[in-house]
């Protein structure tokens, strides 16, 4: 089997493709649950800090129980209808049983899952460099999703994933090693400074330590040497994406915005392409 997939790259894109998609409709359960698993796991420590009794144990509440279901009418969702991106599209985005809308964002997971699976396999071929850079997609997306919601990037996914970039590149899958942990570092101390400084200058916190600890993620993965151009590219996506909101929106320029989305958007696409899109700047400005 390995064989054939490594002498048909087109097949194992597809195959890639599939397999996004049925990660995509768990990241969609993952992105739900986990922010309600850690606020239950943190008032629970709240209270065994301060004193307070505790609280009465509810249902199991977990990325497995209980079964998905309607948000609508709470009817269960069966498993013919909650095939990726195929059932909401056969539904017509709506519930089987009580003919509530379902949010487009579910299929939407499930799609770019898909699409961003497939474009790593495209990129790498079959091995484990696609193997491992599939991981942090999802990882990315997840995270990014979270984030967009709650402006919370969770240590249980970032912190995972740090050590991997740092335990994969140990065998030089992606970058040498001293790549990937100077990139660690340099990505953390980058943000760390300018948040700071920030804080020196306004008084005010002007990220979320989660950014930190996701830009040293990207590091350890990609090097110390996708870190700027990261940073680059994320800052000038969420300017426009910030002018945009307060545009459509109407937001103020002190309301609070995600930052970790653009920075794994960004990170993601230094880390496939960061060398080329180097290589073409320098030639398109005359350097050699």
């Amino acid at each position: 089997m390995s064989q054939l997939l490594s002498e048909s790259p087109w097949l194992f894109v597809a195959l890639t493709a599939l397999l996004g998609l049925i990660v995509g409709s768990f990241l969609n359960v993952l992105v739900w649950r986990l922010p309600k698993m850690l606020a239950r796991e943190w008032r629970a420590q709240a209270h065994e800090v301060l004193g307070f009794p505790a609280e009465a144990a509810g249902p199991t509440y977990n990325l497995i129980h209980p079964n998905s279901c309607c948000p609508h009418c709470e009817q269960p969702i069966r498993p013919w209808n909650n095939i990726p991106l195929l059932s909401y599209l056969l539904l017509g985005g709506r519930c089987a049983h009580c003919k509530g809308t379902i949010s487009a964002r579910y299929p939407f997971t499930e799609l770019a899952c898909g699409v961003l699976s497939a474009l790593v396999a495209w990129h790498f071929g079959f091995g484990w460099q696609a193997a491992a850079v599939m991981l942090l997609t999802w990882g990315l997306l997840a995270m990014s999703l979270i984030d967009a919601d709650h402006q919370l990037l969770p240590d249980v996914l970032v912190l995972p994933l740090l050590w991997l970039g740092l335990i994969v590149n140990n065998f030089a899958l992606l970058v040498p090693l001293s790549d990937a942990v100077w990139g660690a570092v340099v990505g953390y101390m980058s943000l760390w400074s300018v948040f700071w400084l920030f804080k020196l200058i306004t008084g005010k916190d002007g990220m979320g330590h989660g950014d930190f600890k996701l830009l040293a993620l990207l590091g350890a993965w990609g090097g110390w040497q996708i870190v700027p151009m990261t940073l680059f590219v994320a800052s000038l996506v969420g300017v426009f994406a910030g002018l945009t909101l307060m545009r459509l929106r109407k937001a103020q320029v002190s309301t609070p915005m995600p930052f970790g989305p653009y920075l794994a958007i960004a990170g993601w696409i230094a880390s496939l392409w960061g060398g080329q899109i180097t290589d073409f700047y320098l030639q398109s400005v005359g350097f050699q």
